[in-house]
């Protein structure tokens, strides 16, 4: 791993050229538009896409987990079926209204700031 912290210092560099760089030059053409304006669109879209993959990533994460642990307890003891898919359900439900509450941070972000 003695490349790692190059591979991650490159890609944040990439990553600060990518929210810096492309808003300026899509905003060239545009009348009454800062490159401070079109720096701080493209820090928005940036922010927000990243937020939420991340919301995506967990809950996807913690869904397989529940979901595998579930049908392990499944497995092992038929009878409790039903006790067990219901806090299955419950708690994919709750994961869930994270992804909503991270979509709405979002849209604020995008709309509101």
């Amino acid at each position: 791993m003695k490349y790692g912290k190059r591979v991650l210092c490159f890609a944040l560099v990439l990553l600060l050229v990518i929210a810096f760089a492309t808003p300026v030059a899509l905003a060239q053409g545009v009348a009454g538009v800062t490159a401070l304006e079109a720096a701080f669109v493209g820090i928005k879209a940036l922010a927000s896409g990243m937020a939420i993959g991340i919301a995506g990533l967990g809950a996807a994460i913690g869904m397989g987990i529940a979901i595998g642990r579930a049908v392990d307890g499944i497995s092992r003891q038929p009878e409790a079926e039903g006790k067990i898919r219901t806090n299955l359900l419950l708690g994919i439900v709750f994961i869930e209204t994270v992804i909503i509450y991270a979509l709405i941070v979002v849209i604020l972000i995008i709309f509101v700031l």
